[in-house]
């Protein structure tokens, strides 16, 4: 069964972790949607890789029973302080193949980005097991530091919202998943597309085309969404640097992804992982399975997965000082946010 009104984040007990939870409880409570918090764990990998809190004998499947059991705890704690009541659960199995099973099942999945090994590492850090790049659902990648390791603030209220626009299948599925998001915000919204890097009167004339081609392909979008403030960018060069520029300034950038090779097709040419690894606010990536599976059924036609080894757990929740000291240590203006 699909859980449309639930939003999955993933935790293993890193900083990162935790803070993909907070920002997915904010914004499960500003949607109104229901938060499900999962913890996964495969036991052959266990002893080498562990929670990032802990380490435990090779094979002690009690033991990280256990030790998941209290990870969830402390994200239960987050969400709580946002106001949300949330949905514990616990997979066993590899977590780069459950989760891309677990996303035929969601709307959208949360994870935290740049915690030192981890579930970070094993979801994002390689073509086979990259969770944005085989994901059935869109997945938002929340960044815990920026590159020099600073913590990044992240705000209650999303303002500004910017999103990475081309002709392609992904980039019109991007553009209206953002302009709705921002739309139910009511953010502003910048559409931002990178052309051709062309100098003198040539370059003005192409610039000219790639901005009316942009005023069509949002036109409907304003129509549909007449309140929304949209902005149009058309910006020369390399669209993953113009994108991880946007996201210093925008607490949301969106992106569609091709997924071939892993994450080597962002929505406009690049070749790397550059705007996830470089990203200082929350990445939102719209992946080429959910767009090819968006286009191919019906609207009201989804079909879900069966996940072995889910568990509903109730944990206790942390105490409230325990949440504090986590949130503390997870964002730097904790007691300031706006």
């Amino acid at each position: 069964m699909i859980n449309e009104k639930a939003i999955l984040v993933g935790v293993d007990g890193s900083h990162a972790s935790y803070k993909a939870t907070w920002w997915a409880a904010n914004y499960a409570k500003h949607a109104g949607l229901t938060l499900q918090i999962v913890c996964a764990y495969s036991l052959p990998s266990y002893a080498a890789v562990s929670f990032d809190a802990t380490y435990t004998a090779f094979g002690d499947d009690k033991a990280a029973h256990n030790d998941a059991q209290e990870i969830l705890s402390k994200a239960k704690a987050i969400a709580d302080q946002q106001g949300v009541e949330a949905v514990t659960l616990i997979v066993t199995g590899d977590p780069s193949s459950v989760f891309v099973e677990l996303s035929r099942n969601y709307n959208l999945i949360v994870i935290g980005n740049r915690g030192k090994g981890g579930l970070a590492e094993r979801l994002l850090g390689t073509t086979s097991s990259s969770l944005p790049a085989y994901a059935y659902c869109p997945i938002v990648v929340v960044p815990y530091t920026d590159d020099d390791g600073n913590l990044m603030h992240l705000n209650n209220t999303i303002s500004r919202v910017a999103v990475g626009a081309d002709e392609s299948m992904w980039g019109m599925k991007a553009l209206e998943i953002a302009a709705g998001f921002a739309d139910g915000w009511g953010a502003e919204l910048d559409v931002i597309s990178a052309v051709p890097h062309v100098q003198g009167a040539d370059g003005d004339d192409v610039e000219a085309a790639y901005l009316d081609d942009l005023d069509h392909r949002v036109q409907p979008l304003q129509k549909r969404y007449p309140s929304l403030r949209i902005t149009k960018t058309v910006v020369p060069g390399n669209a993953v640097a113009a994108l991880t520029k946007a996201s210093r300034d925008h607490d949301v950038v969106v992106v569609g992804s091709r997924g071939r090779g892993g994450f080597t097709g962002l929505i406009l040419g690049s070749t790397s992982q550059g705007l996830i690894q470089h990203a200082v606010s929350p990445v939102y990536v719209v992946p080429r399975k959910y767009v090819e599976a968006e286009e191919s059924r019906p609207s009201d036609e989804r079909s879900s997965a069966e996940v072995s080894g889910v568990t509903e757990v109730s944990v206790p929740t942390a105490d409230s000082r325990q949440a504090d000291e986590i949130e503390a240590s997870i964002d730097p203006l904790h007691d300031n946010r706006q």
